[in-house]
């Protein structure tokens, strides 16, 4: 008799996890493969969030930010976590996609990206952030995050951008290897894939894009089609999200705000390590600032539209309240 009660609750156990996996809505995530944008979201794949919210989340990851924005539009992938971009502020613009969200930010103690110079430039009199002028730099792509930040040093720096000679190349491993062997001056590159080269003496480092000014690095979006049709999976998405945010947190920032290794750190970082194939000793030096709401700095994407236009890469009729949805995208100056 007891065996009999214990084969069918054994059954229903069965019958009933069968049930919730079928039930299960399956959402596509593009990410670019780096430490903190994906940070909260391999978290949440990790500890369960996702399926806790009904849903089975696979990722697809890109050599950049902005072929994820594209792959939103196309439905190749449901939501994208990634840094800004002049292409996803354009296609926000034309109403395509809407920001959720905020990811990492840079901000002073948390030194996620540097800026690199290569031998050939250093022994050439390239020696300080205030150098760049006359010289060629490596950014993935025209428009992009790392092209952005390049800007934020010709604003800060007094450095006119006409002075830069900006290669696109596409990837980050096409940007180091351009940097070491000299075909760039400099370059803006992720300090945990930078640094292993940089230790080797391959090229030099300059100093941190956090130093120069806190911005906002990398949100998170989605398709406008998805916010007005599925509202329901996005706010399933957001919270497991936010969960996985919260964990990311509370492992590297302390109350005051400024960067340590907490007690849940080390368990952090493998999560990290093991799903963009890099070592926790290399990625631990690179951590950025994650918000553990997903909050996001309106003023800052507000300056880097500005940026843009001044260049000619953004539209001049877009506008960063147009581009975010406040349903779920909450400003970090509490606006």
């Amino acid at each position: 008799m007891r065996r009999g009660v214990c084969a069918a609750l054994v059954s229903s156990i069965c019958m009933a996890l069968a049930v919730s996996t079928a039930q299960a809505e399956t959402i596509k995530i593009g990410l670019f493969r780096g430490t903190s944008s994906g940070g909260p979201i391999y978290i949440a794949m990790d500890k369960g969030y996702f399926a806790a919210e009904g849903l089975t989340a696979e990722l697809t990851f890109f050599d950049a930010g902005e072929p994820i924005a594209v792959a939103t539009v196309s439905g190749d992938v449901d939501f994208g976590a990634a840094g800004v971009s002049a292409g996803l502020y354009n296609l926000a613009g034309k109403g395509a996609l809407k920001i959720i969200g905020g990811v990492n930010r840079d901000v002073s103690g948390f030194r996620a990206i540097g800026y690199y110079v290569s031998n050939h430039a250093y022994d050439a009199g390239v020696r300080s952030l205030r150098d760049f002028a006359g010289h060629s730099a490596g950014v993935t792509t025209v428009g992009s995050t790392y092209h952005y930040t390049l800007g934020l040093l010709e604003q800060h720096g007094g450095i006119a951008p006409k002075s830069v000679r900006v290669l696109a190349l596409q990837s980050i491993p096409n940007i180091a290897s351009a940097l070491t062997g000299g075909q760039a001056d400099i370059a803006v590159l992720p300090v945990p894939y930078a640094t292993p080269a940089e230790k080797r003496g391959n090229y030099k480092l300059l100093g941190y894009v956090s130093d120069i000014a806190p911005w906002q690095v990398g949100v998170i979006w989605t398709a406008t089609k998805t916010v007005d049709t599925k509202p329901d999976l996005v706010k399933r998405f957001y919270r497991a999200y936010r969960k996985g945010g919260r964990d990311y947190n509370a492992a590297f920032t302390g109350p005051d705000g400024k960067h340590i290794e907490g007690p849940t750190a080390p368990a952090v970082l493998a999560i990290i390590s093991k799903y963009i194939h890099q070592s926790v000793q290399q990625i631990a030096p690179g951590i950025s600032y994650v918000d553990p709401e997903g909050r996001i700095d309106l003023a800052d994407v507000a300056n880097q539209i500005r940026w843009y236009k001044s260049q000619g890469m953004v539209k001049s009729g877009v506008e960063a309240k147009n581009l975010i949805d406040r349903r779920y995208a909450v400003d970090v100056a509490g606006k």
